[in-house]
């Protein structure tokens, strides 16, 4: 039987990778809810669909969050591109028997950014931000030895200067571990919400319907509609397999299928060796056979510091994105 999940996995993974579709690129809201926050993770290629042992990989898979073994905290910081700030909070919580308990804060801002126009191309002396929050709450079980599931619900926030756009979402996650030490099956669907529309006084402005015929009122008040749009949906299924190498050495191996509502399909691969259970490395690559991709390779390292009372990690990861350059994420964590 075993066998069976496992080959069944194997084939989800190849097909969902050479599937080709339409790329639907800019055609969705929140997309900083597609900024995934771990950088040991990262550092896999972001192959994250059967990882869990921290608390950021609930992100990928809400499943995670019943796999929790301890009470704990962890933090990323990202200099994004172009000068943006990228910034990640998330706790944990073990209530035994009744599952688990997770919490994230996601945010993402521009800093002050200068109003240019044509008239004006060296500004107007004005500035404006731009700037996303995500707020979510999850839950998580072990139903069995092997099996767990989990849900996360978080609210958003987009806002350009004084107009701003809200949504709910949802995402869920299912993990199977066939054993130990054996392949892990995990899927799940991320961001499944509602549409946003902008809305603020930035949309509201002074208006003469027949202008051109009289001109003789431009003071009328009139608000500009926006569009609704939907979250970029994200259907992620992967397998992975950790390797013993003896007491000191263990290695990770994680391959993901990704189905995105707003681009193509693609793959993440990503491996990571463990030793003395202190220090670990880590490489992928991802989004691998997606159309017009600049993301690639990544690296990683790692650094455990374990004492019967409490833990400490550190992660680094370097992400390539080709034209638009490299980014360098820091994730600091804790728990107890």
């Amino acid at each position: 039987m075993a066998k069976k999940i496992t080959f069944l996995a194997f084939l989800l993974v190849l097909a969902a990778a050479h599937l080709c579709a339409q790329s639907k690129t800019g055609t969705t809201i929140g997309q900083f809810l597609l900024i995934e926050p771990s950088a040991r993770i990262a550092g896999m290629g972001n192959a994250g669909a059967t990882m869990y042992g921290e608390i950021q990989a609930a992100y990928y898979n809400p499943a995670a969050i019943g796999l929790f073994s301890s009470t704990g905290v962890q933090f990323s910081y990202v200099p994004w591109i172009a000068g943006i700030n990228y910034d990640f909070a998330c706790a944990a919580f073990t209530l035994g028997s009744f599952g688990n308990l997770y919490a994230g804060v996601t945010s993402l801002n521009s800093g002050e950014i200068d109003v240019r126009t044509v008239a004006q191309e060296h500004g107007t002396g004005e500035r404006y931000t731009v700037s996303d929050v995500a707020i979510g709450i999850g839950y998580g079980r072990q139903i069995s030895e092997r099996f767990s599931v989990g849900i996360q619900a978080f609210y958003l926030q987009e806002t350009i200067w004084h107009s701003s756009l809200n949504a709910f979402a949802l995402s869920v996650g299912t993990l199977y571990r066939i054993s130990a030490n054996g392949f892990h099956i995990g899927a799940s669907i991320s961001n499944f919400g509602t549409r946003g529309r902008y809305d603020g006084r930035d949309l509201r402005i002074k208006y003469d319907q027949n202008l051109e015929a009289y001109g003789d009122n431009g003071v009328l008040p009139a608000e500009l509609l926006t569009g609704e749009f939907p979250l970029p949906v994200l259907f992620r299924v992967g397998v992975g397999l950790p390797v013993e190498l003896g007491e000191q050495n263990r290695l990770n191996f994680a391959v993901d299928a990704l189905h995105r509502s707003d681009n193509t399909e693609s793959m993440n691969l990503g491996m990571e060796w463990e030793f003395l259970h202190t220090l670990m490395l880590r490489g992928g690559y991802q989004d691998l056979f997606q159309k017009d991709s600049e993301t690639g390779l990544t690296l990683g390292v790692g650094v455990l510091f374990a004492t019967d009372a409490l833990k400490l990690t550190f992660d680094y990861a370097w992400v390539d994105h080709g034209r638009l350059e490299k980014v360098n994420m820091l994730t600091l964590g804790a728990s107890f």
